[in-house]
């Protein structure tokens, strides 16, 4: 297929300078990708243009993410998926499959001898200071045996077009290889959004693979347990790839646990769960692994599971990849690949490597200093400090320290020969440019060999001077198409076969953590609507009175303005020191209790700890929640705390917010079901707003005023809570403490009512599993009990009596005082009882691991 009079390459072939995927050195185009840009001729640039704004939409409505660390806006960033795929012929894929098989299989047997036997150094095959002064060695992990068939699981090898054509290894992946799930997830996206690129290409689809991944998983369990209870270990919401942890837990139904939800004992690891302590059988890790048992490894980490590795030892679990696969990893290897594969199955590597000389030799060594500009040093593994060095673009200085750091710590020094990789075509600002990219491959073990993805994920350059391919750096995705000429079933089933759990998970199944995020998120959700509800009354009252900061606020409005302080516990505010010049020019006051994010009890600061909360359980959430979440997100973005609003805004600004706050609380009863946790969320969210109810009361009804005021200021408590129009509804009159009581305290059928509030709580609480602390189960049940009994027997004439000296209806206040007390005791008795299993241990002998 020619170029001539193809438009879309108009500004492409300019920027060629490498071997290109796409364009041939004849100008024609490659074979395998002529299909698809005869699809993309019969759709213009507008369309294509189209195509791309639906996907970065999508991408960003569903939540697909990517942390950037030491970003200003790194922290759930858009994942990126280009519009154009990168496409591979099945043929040719297939060569390349057998050498990751390959591959994959030799990694396994190193990672098995540097653990066990070590021929490799005894047969003088590899030196050892490739694998002692790398940092992934673990002795920790000396002479380990497994579960598991082989001790590499998971394997991920990167790859990239080499200038003689050929697919080269650029990098391996064996600690917690990353990027399967962004691969699913690209795929979706473009079978939604671009359909019409997909005509007449047969393109092969990783269903089977992830099929085989998750039986993996389940064949892993120690020997005898058919159904495994199996866990994925994450580091936490701030982790680059979280958004994968919690798709996966999702797609493949496992649990999504933190190193505090599991614990060891009895040699065994067990995960906390509402019930108590259930066994683990298999945890798949997003943990490297110098965090994973701060008891023999690095200490300080509170990622991952003290005393894991002598559970492993002891054959009770299966981790996956195992502990101290890091070490393969590791860019010294490179030199020698090709030894150690002829070493084991007499055969060259049928994928090819970067040329590379290990500076730990001194011949090798002195060629390097003798060159070095003409190569790119790679330290051999990861580190805290700058690991890769383009040695040309280096000043005579950078070089020179550079050489003495090759002198001083020459095994841990690896160089590499400059090579060019291929460019692809990228869509950027209405037109087609050639990116440089790397695609990622995945292969898991079955049986005595490896699947492997058909495709994967393929990671473009930010811009087309970019050598270096790196997400950290903005890079993009691609999806990755491996065509066939035979037709491919476009149905992509996940669905798990055999040895599947029969038994559906219920509430006991909840890991402590998550149940402990459940909880907060119902606080958090309840303590920010009620908060928004009560400004945003101040603030129309505010415009009601004709608000001016010259003329002096009203009484009502004064103890208002003391209400919001004692509500929020934003002390001194209104009520302290200096509340006399806040009371000038209380706006100020309020646009910070809104939007000062550093600030304890300001709606910002709510909105945050409940944004954390929330986004730890994104994996229970549906797309749903995760847009109108969203939308939370985006609208805050819109206001500066260090700016000035004018009261009008400020509204809109509530309004907006409380909508969208009802909105995510109608879906949340949508996504997951009671025995999935919901009733945790439900327990946080009535607490909360009884909480808050009673505040409310304290600091406006306890004290008796004039009538005039008593009037406003129970119209304000009513408009607050929501409940005006039920209110004149019910009673048809005018507004009277009597009344006002009746319905916001006293009423057991009305939802916003404190007494049907505390009757709920009960009733959930009642609900929880018994834990095998039943004398904790006994607290929370004792604590709302007594609350419910009080609310039970208030005799609403006692509780309007007034002192007559202070004005004050002080067995209201006492009544109130007593039941907060009771809610926040039994606050206490929940999470003691369900979210700490405390349990520390600590090294006695402190291991340094040095990172």
């Amino acid at each position: 297929m020619a170029i001539e009079g193809n438009n879309i390459f108009k500004d492409y072939i300019a920027g060629l300078k490498d071997y290109d995927e796409v364009i041939k050195p004849s100008k024609e185009i490659n074979q395998n990708w002529s299909q698809l840009f005869d699809n993309l001729k019969e759709i213009d640039t507008e369309e294509l243009h189209e195509i791309q704004s639906e996907i970065n939409w999508l991408m960003a409505e569903n939540g697909v993410t990517y942390n950037v660390y030491n970003a200003p806006n790194g922290l759930n960033r858009p994942w990126q998926l280009n519009a154009i795929p990168f496409i591979i012929h099945e043929n040719e894929w297939s060569k390349i499959e057998k050498g990751i098989k390959q591959r994959a299989e030799l990694l396994n047997l190193i990672l098995k001898d540097i653990y066990g036997e070590r021929k490799l150094i005894k047969d003088n095959i590899i030196p050892p200071e490739v694998f002692y002064e790398h940092r992934g060695f673990l002795r920790q992990c000396d002479q380990i045996e497994y579960n598991t068939t082989k001790n590499l699981m998971v394997y991920s090898a990167e790859l990239s077009r080499g200038p003689d054509g050929r697919m080269w290894v650029v990098n391996d992946r064996t600690q917690a290889p990353s990027g399967m799930g962004y691969a699913l997830e690209n795929r979706f996206t473009t079978s939604r959004t671009a359909s019409k690129l997909f005509n007449d290409l047969n393109v092969k689809q990783p269903s089977e693979f992830f099929n085989d991944f998750n039986q993996m998983l389940i064949d892993a369990a120690p020997q005898g347990i058919d159904n495994p209870n199996i866990v994925i270990l994450t580091p936490g919401p701030h982790n680059e790839t979280y958004f994968e942890h919690t798709y996966l837990s999702s797609l493949l139904g496992h649990p999504l646990v933190k190193g505090n939800d599991l614990v060891v004992r009895n040699g065994f690891v067990w995960m906390k769960s509402l019930k108590g302590l259930k066994k683990v059988d298999v945890i798949l890790r997003r943990v490297d692994d110098v965090f994973v048992d701060p008891l023999e490894l690095k200490e300080d980490s509170y990622l991952g599971v003290a005393g894991l590795l002598e559970v492993v030892r002891n054959k009770n679990i299966s981790v996956i990849n195992p502990v101290g696969s890091g070490v393969i990893e590791n860019f010294g290897l490179i030199p020698f690949m090709n030894a150690i594969c002829n070493y084991f199955f007499k055969e060259d590597l049928i994928l090819p490597q970067i040329a590379s000389w290990w500076c730990g030799q001194e011949k090798e060594r002195a060629l390097v200093l003798k060159n070095i500009k003409k190569f790119v040093v790679k330290r051999i593994d990861k580190s805290n400090r700058e690991s890769l060095f383009f040695c040309k673009s280096l000043t005579e200085a950078e070089i020179e320290n550079l050489k003495k750091e090759i002198l001083k710590n020459p095994h841990r020094f690896v160089a590499q020969e400059y090579i060019s990789f291929s460019s692809a075509p990228n869509y950027s600002n209405g037109t087609l440019e050639p990116r440089k990219v790397v695609c990622r491959t995945f292969s898991i073990a079955k049986e005595n060999s490896y699947s492997v993805m058909p495709g994967g994920l393929v990671r473009v350059a930010p811009d087309n001077k970019e050598l270096r391919v790196s997400n950290q750096r903005g890079g993009i995705s691609k999806d990755f198409w491996i065509v066939s000429d035979h037709n491919q079933e476009n149905i992509q089933q996940y669905t798990w076969n055999k040895s599947q759990k029969t038994e559906t998970s219920d509430i006991n199944d909840l890991p402590s953590d998550t149940a402990n995020n459940l909880f907060w998120s119902g606080r958090y959700l309840g303590r920010a609507l009620i908060t928004s509800r009560f400004i945003r009354t101040v603030l129309n009252n505010m415009n009601n009175e004709q608000y001016n900061t010259h003329i002096p606020d009203s009484e009502i409005l004064t103890h208002l303005y003391k209400a919001i302080t004692n509500i929020t516990s934003t002390f001194p505010g209104f009520v302290g020191k200096g509340s006399e010049e806040l009371l000038k020019d209380p706006l100020k006051e309020l646009q910070s209790l809104i939007l000062d994010p550093t600030r304890i009890g300001s709606l910002a600061q709510t909105l945050n700890s409940f944004n954390n909360s929330y986004y730890t359980l994104r994996n229970l959430w549906s797309k749903d929640m995760w847009r109108v979440f969203d939308s939370i997100k985006k609208l805050w973005k819109q206001y500066d705390s260090t700016k000035t609003y004018s009261l009008n805004s400020l509204i809109k600004l509530l309004d907006r917010t409380i909508t969208r706050l009802v909105a995510f609380m109608a879906l949340i009863e949508e996504s997951i079901m009671v025995k999935q946790g919901l009733l945790l969320y439900f327990i946080g969210l009535q607490m909360e707003q009884a909480t808050m109810n009673i505040a409310k009361c304290r600091s406006l009804i306890v004290f008796d005023h004039d009538n005039y005021l008593n009037y406003d200021i129970l119209e304000a408590l009513l408009n607050s809570h929501e409940s005006l129009n039920i209110y004149r509804y019910s009673y048809q009159s005018y507004l009277s403490i009597e009344n006002v009581i009746s319905l916001i305290i006293l009423d057991k059928e009305y939802a916003k009512s404190l007494h049907y509030q505390l009757r709920r709580i009960q009733k959930d609480i009642a609900r929880l599993p018994i834990p095998q602390n039943t004398v904790g189960f006994k607290e929370c049940q004792d604590k709302i009990q007594k609350a419910c009994f009080i609310m039970e027997h208030i005799d609403p004439t006692v509780l309007l009596n007034i002192n007559k000296e202070n004005s004050q209806r002080e067995n209201m206040e006492k009544t109130l005082s007593m039941l907060s007390d009771l809610l926040h005791e039994t606050s206490l008795a929940i999470s003691t009882t369900y979210f700490d299993h405390t349990y520390q241990q600590t090294q006695m002998v402190p291991q340094k691991i040095d990172l």
